[in-house]
């Protein structure tokens, strides 16, 4: 099997299993950024077990400046976009933090001048529109919500970010070195902030710390651990769209789990949002064949 096709599937394994988070999170007991801190730092004993398997790399400075970028990024993401939803409605904050594909677009053609086609951009344009039929009739951007509204488009761009940084680090760094840095990284802001933010820092039972195990050994460490594998051989833009199967797969699971009832809309969104990776496939195809 051709490398980019071993990598698409672990890019949307990883995204099927990321999209479980929101389901750990609705049960943990403790606070959104003190569970965003467990969720990082139990994963961090597997990585550093798993590095210990892999050939060391020195980094050199830019390395170092990436990583450390990777950490700041998705600690802002996590805690940023549960501050978000205080301000604004969950549909609002869903829909907005899930634009990152956007930015991650955008940078790739300014920043590292990647060609983006018209039929990846249809793929985006779907996809997005399929993320406001999955928000529901709840979303309304702006009005009273604009604060909320803002702090989750922030998120996005801070996802994108992390996404960016991750990509680069994986011309050279090994998988468990990148998540055990920019983990180590992430906690070392968001313990302090789930201090100052007073919130709930233990879970109160057994089964609570059953639920911030689940989210960090499933969820972040293979979820993300398989993201990360993906990301040395597929393009940016092209993963940062495929993991919107993240919310997909929320939905799915929330209305399994939780009885849920999915609106015809958004089981429309969610087609949408399938037709537009499937886009965005298609280019990245006929980009690979280009260069062959």
């Amino acid at each position: 099997m051709h490398i980019r096709n071993k990598s698409l599937i672990l890019l949307i394994l990883g995204a099927c299993i990321i999209g479980l988070s929101p389901i750990f999170v609705r049960l943990s007991q403790t606070g959104p950024v003190a569970t965003a801190f467990w969720r990082l730092s139990l994963s961090l004993a597997p990585f550093w077990i798993w590095s210990r398997g892999t050939r060391p790399v020195p980094m050199v400075r830019k390395d170092r400046l990436l990583l450390w970028s990777a950490g700041l990024f998705f600690a802002a993401d996590l805690s940023v976009w549960h501050l978000s939803i205080g301000y604004t409605s969950v549909a609002n904050a869903t829909l907005l933090a899930n634009l990152a594909p956007l930015f991650v677009a955008l940078a790739s053609r300014i920043f590292f001048h990647i060609r983006i086609g018209w039929i990846f951009i249809a793929g985006l344009i779907l996809s997005v529109a399929g993320m406001g039929f999955l928000a529901g009739s709840s979303a309304n951007i702006g009005g009273t919500y604009l604060k909320g509204d803002l702090l989750a488009l922030s998120a996005a761009v801070f996802y994108a970010g992390y996404i960016l940084s991750v990509k680069e680090l994986r011309h050279r760094i090994p998988t468990p070195a990148i998540l055990l840095g920019s983990g180590l990284i992430s906690c070392a802001v968001l313990f302090p902030l789930g201090l100052l933010a007073g919130e709930t820092l233990l879970p109160q039972d057994i089964r609570g710390w059953f639920v911030l195990l689940g989210l960090a050994l499933v969820c972040h460490g293979a979820g993300q651990g398989l993201i990360t594998l993906a990301l040395a051989h597929l393009p940016a833009h092209f993963a940062s769209l495929t993991l919107l199967l993240q919310p997909v797969v929320a939905a799915l699971c929330a209305a399994a789990l939780f009885s849920e009832t999915l609106s015809h809309p958004q089981l429309a969104g969610g087609a949408l949002v399938l037709s537009g990776i499937y886009l965005a496939r298609r280019q990245n195809i006929l980009s690979n064949n280009r260069k062959s």
